[in-house]
């Protein structure tokens, strides 16, 4: 069963120093991004410079550096899922050196009246995904262990923002009305694709994540309304709040 993948008694017979070698260094920071636009923005608006790359047989994604306020901060567009953000977050930490990984998306709010208008700031993930299951014993939930530093970070920059348990799918369009009910029940505030599985390499891997979220889209057990969904995905404001986020780490 996939509640039985984790091992670690025995080793892994490949590893990333099979595909890229010696591992990089130079950075201690690292911006995961899910947004095209936000991710050219960058390009457009900073001096950037590309300093590695995430091989893949379908093209994969470069590493790019950005200098702000004195600290290079590597970056880069990483695809959704748990499975391959996650993998990426481990393959950006072995080509850059970065062990903070800063991670900004849009989520789909299952609790309006306490999302509108505020970030998320992730709690717990319910693990409805198989990427974690490899790197983390099994249980339903999974913390996200930093939420009480970001949350006081978002204080400090007196930013709205609400600390809720989130449920992680990788199951686009199967959001039931059942699985609504039963998350909504165990306090979940939103849903998204890639949480539960890049914390759980981060505790693997010993790296730090900072996970913020902006709700669009809204799921009920009666209807799902989309109309906030693009401004949730590409708003500059996650950006910038990510930065500042940098700056006090």
């Amino acid at each position: 069963m996939i509640t039985d993948s984790f091992d670690n008694k025995t080793e892994p017979i490949l590893s990333l120093r099979d595909f890229y070698g010696e591992p990089g260094s130079g950075h201690e920071i690292c911006l995961v991004i899910f947004s095209k636009a936000i991710f050219e923005h960058i390009l457009a608006s900073f001096a950037c410079e590309k300093t590695a790359h995430i091989a893949s047989c379908g093209g994969g994604t470069d590493i790019y550096s950005l200098h702000y306020d004195g600290m290079d901060i590597a970056f880069y567009l990483s695809q959704t899922g748990s499975v391959m953000a996650a993998q990426w977050v481990i393959e950006a930490n072995y080509l850059t050196g970065a062990r903070k990984f800063i991670m900004f998306g849009s989520a789909g709010s299952l609790d309006e009246e306490k999302t509108t208008g505020k970030f998320v700031i992730p709690t717990e993930a319910y693990r409805d995904e198989g990427m974690s299951y490899h790197y983390a014993p099994p249980s339903d939930y999974i913390t996200i262990r930093n939420h009480e530093r970001l949350a006081g970070l978002f204080d400090e920059l007196s930013l709205p923002h609400v600390e809720g348990r989130i449920w992680t799918t990788d199951a686009f369009c199967r959001e039931t009305v059942g699985q609504i009910a039963k998350r909504r029940a165990e306090g979940c505030i939103a849903v998204e694709m890639e949480v539960a599985g890049v914390q759980a390499v981060c505790d693997f891997h010993e790296l730090e994540l900072y996970d913020f979220l902006v709700t669009g889209d809204v799921l009920s057990t009666t209807e799902y309304r989309v109309e906030g969904l693009h401004a949730a995905n590409h708003s500059l404001d996650k950006l910038y709040i990510a930065l500042e986020i940098a700056k006090r780490m």
